[in-house]
């Protein structure tokens, strides 16, 4: 499959075949953005440095933790989305479906990452958790052109971790892995 010619009803039928009625707990969502263009991209942030926050500073989508009054991890993701990057979802968005399922290794966290399309770049307007914004073209990611290596020190010790080097920053670890879940849906024939 080339991504000249994506076609997001193809991926939303891909997607669907996920039973996402279950919500794990404790939960969060992320929304996976994709700009369906004739060079499809994806939209990430960059947390802004927050004490005691475990990404912060990281490349990542936009979401956070299930709040009581959200009613589903697909309102969680919007809600978040709107809240850091003045994107509205129900309104400039079309959801395609969820991902598998991320577990966190550090907060206990089962992650629900929802692949979402938009039809033309929405005017996006950051609140203060996000530091910057950046469409990446998903072919150079998807074909290795941004691979890239994410070094650091844990506990004392030397870790490398495979990544992908965009403008804004290293994506790694969680949203690394997201990705990948993202690019064998998009593989799959």
């Amino acid at each position: 499959m080339t991504l000249r010619r994506f076609d997001p009803a193809a991926l939303a039928a891909r997607l669907a075949a996920r039973d996402a009625s279950a919500e794990p707990a404790p939960s969060a969502a992320v929304a996976a953005i994709l700009h369906a263009a004739e060079d499809p991209a994806i939209l990430f942030i960059k947390r802004a440095e927050r004490a005691g926050d475990p990404w912060s500073g990281h490349m990542a989508f936009p979401g956070g933790r299930r709040e009581p009054s959200d009613a589903s991890l697909v309102e969680t993701a919007r809600r978040e989305t709107l809240e850091e990057i003045g994107l509205d979802l129900r309104a400039r968005g079309e959801l395609l479906g969820p991902l598998e399922d991320v577990p966190t290794h550090t907060t206990g966290l089962v992650v629900r990452p929802l692949v979402w399309v938009v039809r033309e770049r929405p005017v996006l307007v950051p609140n203060a958790e996000v530091a910057a914004l950046e469409w990446a073209a998903l072919a150079p990611l998807m074909s290795g052109a941004r691979d890239a290596t994410y070094h650091l020190e844990w506990k004392g010790m030397p870790h490398r971790f495979p990544a992908f080097e965009l403008e804004s920053g290293i994506v790694w670890g969680l949203t690394y892995r997201m990705l990948h879940l993202l690019f064998e849906t998009l593989r799959t024939p």
